[in-house]
């Protein structure tokens, strides 16, 4: 599977992926995914703290 070259500065904490990329607009934004299945928790912030908080606080309601 090719890597996809949008999102760069990936870091995984715990199930959660925090990323950066680009929007439409050219502004820089964060994004929170969990990589669990069945979770479907995916958010985007503006700064990268927040998208860390929120991978580092959250919990997965499907176990």
């Amino acid at each position: 599977m090719p890597a996809n070259r949008r999102f760069r500065d990936v870091t995984r904490i715990g199930p959660v992926q925090v990323a950066t990329y680009y929007d439409g607009r050219g502004r820089e934004k964060h994004t929170a995914a969990c990589t669990a299945p069945r979770c479907g928790f995916a958010t985007d912030y503006d700064s990268r703290a927040a998208a860390e908080l929120a991978a580092r606080t959250h919990r997965c309601a499907v176990r």
